[in-house]
């Protein structure tokens, strides 16, 4: 089974302002584009099992000139809270890089 890091040649998480998580999945071309970015993989349950997303929250954009999925969660804290330990969540893209899509 072919996991994200397999099929995208760049995968990114940013602020999408300060309560706003955004992820970029770049495919690797239009064929893995057509076969992967619809996987239910990659829907409301897995944000909410990895960062605590609220399902009903989550938002799925495709790009399909792009090749590209962008994937936004609702923050469960506003960027810079007490306790903050990725302000730019710049380093969350990391767990989704193992999940196996269908």
């Amino acid at each position: 089974m072919a996991t994200v890091g397999d099929v995208c040649r760049h995968v990114r998480s940013k602020n999408a302002g300060p309560y706003w998580v955004t992820f970029d999945l770049f495919f690797d071309g239009a064929e893995n584009f057509a076969k992967y970015s619809q996987s239910p993989a990659l829907g409301p349950d897995l944000l909410h099992r990895l960062f605590g997303a609220d399902p009903a929250q989550v938002k799925r954009f495709s790009v399909p000139s792009l090749n590209v999925v962008k994937i936004s969660y609702a923050r469960t804290t506003p960027q810079g809270g007490e306790v903050e330990r990725d302000m730019h969540r710049g380093q969350q893209f990391v767990r989704l890089l193992e999940v196996q899509l269908d």
